[in-house]
């Protein structure tokens, strides 16, 4: 496969063809940063752990250079680190036993950019090579601006793709906001309880960001554990661990449909919840 940047690295783990690596795929991630895909995309990794018939594969946006850094990893330089969390990618990739992980090499100032097209171009030859039944990418909700331009790009580079071979699936995924606001029959909630074991290694293998002093690793499982807790206020817990997803299927399948528009629709549906519950849409009614 050729991508736009020839620094990009293609990680396949078990060593099969690229080519046959990214056709096996049933659940592709798309994120910006090296550790988005383990905290945001679990469900798809844990989903293909160990089966026969489904394959995880990865894909990493940025280069890396941009991380912060402190302790042994203060005195890094760009290049330095890159090859750290670059590492750090490939180690992910082979605890989670992924089929593939790509890293696009791009910068986060690449990726942001309203023309983000090289990104896209990159996407949808991902996409069409390995044809996934459901996609994760960020939630175009999201305060981090390469997490949107991800989204953005993620997005438009499915929309490139003829309707028949579109995913199933496509969900954007919570990392700086949580989803807990969206209203419940908007939610798409994720059930990761299974395997707390593995969740929690692909977190803590990302050392150059967590000994820094972002405890990334405990902070992700507190979320998913405040989830299974306070999704359901009048039952007992019926999972340990949850996580949250906006439903972007919509906007795979209507290419006419507003990204900022489906996405304040929900914020849309979020007021008129809080409006109803305080009976204040009846009174209003009634002025």
């Amino acid at each position: 496969m050729t991508l736009t940047n020839a620094t990009a690295d293609i990680f396949v783990p078990d060593g099969t063809p690229v080519e046959t690596a990214l056709a096996r795929t049933t659940h592709l991630g798309i994120g910006a940063h090296q550790d988005d895909l383990e905290f945001m995309t679990v469900h798809g990794i844990l989903a293909c752990f160990g089966q026969p018939d489904k394959s995880y594969c990865g894909v990493t946006c940025t280069d890396g250079a941009g991380s912060s850094r402190s302790g042994v990893y203060a005195a890094y330089t760009d290049e330095q680190m890159k090859a750290v969390r670059r590492l750090e990618q490939r180690t992910a990739a082979m605890v989670g036993r992924y089929g593939a992980v790509l890293q696009l090499d791009f910068t986060s100032k690449q990726v942001k950019a309203q023309d983000n097209t090289p990104l896209v171009d990159d996407l949808y030859a991902i996409l069409m090579a390995a044809r996934p039944q459901t996609v994760y990418t960020h939630a175009p909700s999201d305060k981090h601006d390469t997490h949107v331009g991800v989204t953005r790009a993620t997005i438009a580079a499915i929309r490139r793709m003829p309707l028949s071979d579109r995913p199933r699936q496509v969900y954007g995924c919570e990392i700086w906001r949580d989803l807990d606001w969206l209203p419940d029959a908007r939610k798409v909630v994720l059930d990761v309880s299974d395997r707390a074991n593995i969740s929690a290694a692909l977190s803590g293998v990302f050392d150059s960001q967590i000994s820094g002093g972002k405890r990334y690793d405990d902070a992700v499982m507190g979320r998913r554990k405040a989830h299974a807790t306070f999704f359901e206020s009048h039952a007992v817990d019926s999972a340990t661990l949850l996580t949250f997803a906006m439903d972007l299927t919509p906007l795979a399948q209507d290419d006419t449909l507003s990204i900022a528009a489906y996405t304040v629709s929900l914020i849309d549906a979020m007021k008129a919840d809080v409006v109803q519950r305080l009976g204040e849409g009846e009174m209003a009614a009634r002025r």
